[in-house]
């Protein structure tokens, strides 16, 4: 499962959570209640979107354990990213509430879960395993969302392709294509 900001979470299958829309229809409120500097209101809706979030995170951590075997996460540095521009998108996704959640709820029924280590994840092609030339490259490349691959021209979701990439790693299968950093 790879982690991102326009979708929370993308599973391998295609399962995506929607990121931070948890606020969206309380954001005039919010704005209105913080010019008046109404306290009591701010805090209100503050709880409300934390509720919200929480709520979508628990249904959505509960539909992964139940479907049984193992579980793998990309591990997204959190704390780099909440220091640069992208804070409040990191923020509203809430990846640290995720990975707890799935962490106990995974223990308590007995299901593998484990963080894996995601670099190139989103470049590399997961159905030949090379690193191909046509692949999304560097912050310019975020903007891509579909690629194909020039090794075997498969036409790739990128936050799929990563999800995939990272459960392979995860079962200790990926070799080709990820340089050891």
């Amino acid at each position: 499962m790879g982690l991102g900001l326009i979708d929370t979470t993308t599973c391998s299958d295609g399962t995506k959570l929607e990121a931070g829309r948890f606020y969206r229809d309380l954001e005039e409120k919010l704005a209105i209640a913080q010019r008046a500097r109404n306290k009591t209101q701010v805090k209100t809706i503050h709880t409300k979107i934390a509720n919200r979030r929480k709520d979508a995170l628990h249904k959505f951590s509960r539909e992964l354990v139940n479907r049984g075997g193992e579980i793998y996460m990309g591990n997204v540095g959190r704390l780099k990213r909440v220091k640069t521009t992208m804070a409040k998108s990191v923020l509203d996704a809430g990846w640290g509430q995720l990975k707890t959640m799935l962490d106990y709820k995974c223990a308590h029924v007995g299901i593998a879960f484990k963080e894996v280590d995601e670099a190139y994840t989103t470049q590399t092609c997961s159905s030949c395993g090379s690193l191909p030339e046509s692949r999304p490259k560097g912050i310019a490349g975020l903007g891509i969302r579909e690629w194909t691959c020039s090794g075997c021209g498969v036409t790739h979701d990128r936050d799929i392709n990563a999800a995939r990439n990272i459960l392979a790693a995860g079962h200790g299968r990926l070799a080709v294509g990820i340089p050891v950093l």
